[in-house]
């Protein structure tokens, strides 16, 4: 009898430690996701775009402007003069030549100068007769006494020749105006050395005699080249092809595997210009652009009519100053959160006395903060039964930026109170390996941004580097110098981080063959 009451007494025991792992095993909260906190909706972001500059100086050595000049400008003048004495030279030809030398080129404020030798004769035909009434003439012609000191002449054949020699110096102050015309404001000035001419031992004044006709020559070119480059429509052409390249949405390397692609939308609004600034060495036209720039999640086909109105504003060192608004879904945020903590264990003090292990992971908005929501495996392996079981877990978060790290992570983290009664089931030893959990959340949960922005402005650097090849006497230098995250947003859908770079460009051009 005593026997059979042990064996009766053991019996029940073990089964009533069974009926308890299962009572336990049924209260324990298995998948349950437990009581979620309630989200705060939030209207949908407003559409954003940032506007970014790119002002490009670019800078002509004067070596280029004077060959370009000096293969523009005629090198050869000739036509015929009047006769300033027709009752004393008759049947005259006079005829003069003027061949132009090497052009040289000079900078000073608002200012470039050309100057180049002139050399050519004057040829004298005809015949010449001096009688009477006509010393008058005479004097007035040749100065003086003439007439009275030669008497009476009467030359039927006269053949004179004269050196012609002197320079002209021409002036250039270049003015853009807002209708993509370029003003050259040209003028110039002619000055002959004195020289004569004799024919029969009388001497004609060359200066007096050609100066008019080679002024006349070289304002009438003057006036030609002037008109042609002022409605030259090559500035207006050259900034459409231009316009129309920068015009477009690029492709963006992607940040991951899990990360869907992204695109670059460049969108140009305005165009600007500075007048140009002249010095020693150089002519300095700055001319640029203002864009709208935004990342999409899918390559789009801006529209960017060509401006009418080129904006003249005061000159500025060139710069990239690329502002980009990158917008992530929390889809893409949770596959990046997912891959960071699924599978992960955490205990509360390293003995593995209790931890929990991260099965899922996803991030919501909610008014001004981020719930995170995880699904773990939480075990209590220092209790005797060692509880274990699925819950899920949720911890308030705030979304900040580390600029000097350029990556996105969470701040201000703490436990929902809708977590502390699935936690209490799981026993106080597993619930105390939260802490270390929501610590790993604060250090390890981040998103790096680099991929987003960085590449991004190399596209677009690399963008306006391609605008102009860098050959035929054109080279291109752009680089970016500096990055840097300055603001976050987000709604209920998506989040969204404000990328600025800073950078340098500069176009140096030492051939025009175009001119």
């Amino acid at each position: 009898m005593r026997l059979k009451a042990m064996l009766i007494a053991v019996a029940v025991i073990a089964g009533s430690f069974v009926v308890s792992l299962k009572a336990i095993d049924w209260l324990s909260p298995q998948g349950s996701p437990g009581p979620a906190p309630a989200l705060v909706a939030l209207p949908p972001l407003p559409a954003m775009s940032r506007i970014s500059t790119i002002l490009v100086p670019v800078a002509f050595t004067l070596t280029a402007v004077h060959d370009a000049v000096d293969r523009g400008v005629p090198r050869h003048f000739a036509g015929k003069a009047k006769n300033p004495a027709e009752k004393i030279l008759q049947n005259a030809d006079i005829n003069w030549t003027v061949t132009r030398g090497p052009i040289a080129v000079a900078g000073a404020p608002d200012v470039l100068s050309f100057s180049a030798p002139l050399t050519g004769t004057l040829n004298v035909t005809g015949s010449l007769s001096v009688k009477g009434a006509l010393g008058d003439a005479l004097g007035n012609l040749l100065g003086g006494n003439a007439a009275s000191q030669i008497g009476a002449i009467n030359i039927k054949s006269i053949n004179a020749n004269a050196d012609i020699r002197g320079s002209v110096v021409m002036t250039a102050r270049p003015q853009l105006s807002a209708n993509w015309r370029v003003d050259p404001n040209l003028a110039a000035q002619v000055t002959l050395n004195d020289g004569s001419i004799s024919m029969a031992g009388l001497k004609m004044n060359v200066p007096a005699q050609v100066k008019p006709m080679v002024d006349k020559a070289v304002n009438e070119q003057l006036a030609t080249a002037q008109e042609r480059i002022r409605n030259d429509p090559a500035l207006e052409q050259n900034a459409r092809r231009e316009w129309t390249k920068l015009c477009r949405s690029m492709p963006l390397q992607n940040a991951g595997p899990s990360v869907p692609p992204l695109w670059l939308e460049l969108r140009p609004t305005k165009a600007v210009a500075a007048q140009p600034r002249i010095d020693a060495s150089m002519a300095t036209w700055m001319i640029g652009i203002e864009a709208q720039t935004r990342v999409t999640s899918a390559q789009t086909t801006p529209d960017c009519p060509f401006p009418a109105v080129l904006a003249i504003v005061p000159p500025a060192p060139g710069h990239l100053d690329i502002a980009v608004p990158i917008e992530m879904p929390f889809t893409k945020i949770n596959a990046i959160i997912e891959q960071q903590f699924a599978g992960k264990t955490f205990s509360a003090d390293g003995s593995a006395s209790a931890d929990v292990t991260v099965k899922h992971a996803s991030v919501a908005a909610s008014g001004d903060r981020l719930l995170i929501s995880l699904l773990v495996d939480a075990k209590d392996k220092k209790g005797w039964f060692g509880f274990a079981g699925d819950v899920t877990v949720y911890i308030w978060g705030r979304p900040a930026l580390d600029s000097a790290q350029q990556t996105l992570r969470f701040a201000d983290i703490q436990l929902a109170v809708e977590s502390e009664a699935a936690l209490g089931l799981l026993g106080s030893t597993a619930r105390a390996a939260i802490p270390a959990l929501e610590k790993a959340l604060a250090e390890k949960a981040t998103i790096d941004l680099k991929p987003f922005a960085s590449n991004a402005q190399k596209k677009i650097a690399a963008l306006v580097a391609d605008l102009q090849k860098n050959d035929n006497g054109i080279h291109v230098n752009a680089d970016i110098t500096g990055l840097r995250l300055s603001e976050i947003a987000f709604d209920s859908t998506k989040l969204r981080v404000i990328a600025e770079a800073d950078g340098a460009i500069n176009v140096s051009v030492t051939s025009l063959p175009g001119l």
